[in-house]
């Protein structure tokens, strides 16, 4: 094993392996290592078709050395700590390496303790995650027998944010497949303010919320699963009003004090709180303080460190202002790898800059799926080319051919070899 390379790329996901690929299909010179530890990497974006019974679990893995691009070393092995001021990583097993550049991209980190009683709950019948478990959330979905279906999402950021909301479009299909969606109550529970943030996409998503009647609750905090009594406890985040229980109340919420809502559930689905591996979030690589504390510290355009010049940062790990996702993943890599190359012929940065877009691949049903693709500032950047054929805003059968057939092809064969 060399223990110093031109760049060392910590994590083999998607953000290292494109990055990866990319730079040695520009500069087959370059001495490029990757450190992960894991034996698989896993097309995370298919879980919510593999929780709908709709994907083979087993086609969204491959083994990780089928993946490292030639030429480029895999050290198999996990980081413990970061020495930025001394261009130097420590690893568990491999001692220290060295680099002239560093890309940290090993992703996030399930907080399965973040809501009290989540690490319990997730072991019973009636609890489930994609982000955990999809094979798990089918087979809830499929004994599913009627009464609260409950659906919600941390306050932290998470990884795909439209997830915890496509997988419940799907699971309401189901029921009414299944003949259980007459005595049921589906239920979105989220912190946020609205169902969708981009407000052209919002639109339709509150069409489909409508038409299947399911109960959308804002600004709700989920805080703590009774697993035993079958309750979520949600925390009311709206400082502008008290919270107020629905007439007739059909979903038995109680209300306890001003701001603690208990809600009864026959099943939940949630993503677990999120955050960035204690590597990075222990080190000077991290925010240090502020709204984005723990989350690597990047400039937002050029993807750089805001303090250490020779490091760069990318994919779900970075505090970004925007959604973390394999799409902004896509168009973060080619940043990152024409600053390295600039960087490493002229001490300079390249003109390339991120301007944040990311894609939401929002699964509405069994069919049916709305693109919806952004950039900073919550600001719609739906592909031009694309939009000529599709109205990318509305519920399509051609976007779920996309997201079933066309994204995974994609993603194995071009984007893993750094050819998009």
């Amino acid at each position: 094993m060399n223990n110093h390379h031109n760049v060392v790329i910590i994590g083999g996901g998607t953000g290292g392996i494109m990055t990866a690929a990319q730079l040695r299909n520009k500069d087959k010179s370059l001495s490029i290592a990757i450190v992960d530890p894991a034996s698989d990497h896993f097309y995370q974006p298919a879980w919510t078709l593999v929780g709908a019974g709709t994907f083979d679990f087993e086609a969204t893995r491959r083994g990780m050395a089928s993946l490292i691009p030639a030429g480029v070393e895999w050290i198999q092995d996990a980081v413990t700590t970061f020495d930025p001021k001394n261009n130097a990583v420590s690893t568990q097993r491999s001692g220290t390496l060295n680099y002239d550049y560093l890309v940290v991209s090993p992703g996030l980190q399930m907080d399965l303790d973040g809501i009290e009683g989540l690490r319990e709950a997730l072991d019973t019948p009636e609890v489930c995650s994609n982000y955990v478990d999809p094979e798990k959330t089918w087979e809830v979905i499929r004994n599913f027998k009627g009464g609260n279906a409950v659906f919600t999402q941390p306050t932290t950021p998470i990884k795909c944010g439209g997830a915890p909301q496509k997988i419940m479009y799907l699971a309401d299909e189901a029921f009414r497949k299944q003949g259980v969606r007459d005595k049921s109550e589906v239920i979105f529970a989220t912190p946020g303010s609205v169902i969708f943030g981009v407000k052209e996409f919002a639109k339709t998503l509150t069409q489909v919320i409508n038409k299947k009647n399911i109960h959308l609750k804002t600004f709700y905090a989920p805080v703590k699963i009774d697993s035993k009594k079958k309750e979520v406890h949600f925390r009311w985040t709206n400082q502008q009003s008290g919270c107020v229980i629905q007439n007739g109340n059909p979903l038995h919420e109680n209300l306890q004090g001003e701001t603690t809502v208990i809600m009864p559930y026959d099943m939940l689905h949630l993503a677990p709180p999120q955050s960035a591996p204690d590597f990075v979030k222990q080190s000077v690589l991290s925010h240090q303080d502020g709204p984005s504390k723990g989350w690597l510290n990047v400039d937002k355009f050029t993807l750089q460190h805001n303090e250490f010049a020779n490091v760069f940062g990318l994919g779900d790990v970075a505090a970004l202002p925007t959604a973390k996702t394999g799409a902004a993943i896509r168009k973060q890599a080619p940043v990152v790898v024409e600053n390295i190359l600039t960087m490493i012929k002229a001490q300079s940065l390249s003109a390339h800059k991120y301007e944040g877009y990311s894609s939401c691949p929002l699964v509405t049903g069994y069919g049916k799926m709305v693109l919806a693709e952004f950039k900073y500032d919550n600001v719609r950047d739906s592909d031009p080319f694309l939009s000529k054929f599709v109205d990318t805003t509305k519920e399509n059968w051609s976007m779920w051919m996309l997201k079933k057939y066309g994204l995974p092809y994609l993603y194995w064969n071009r984007m893993m070899k750094g050819k998009m």
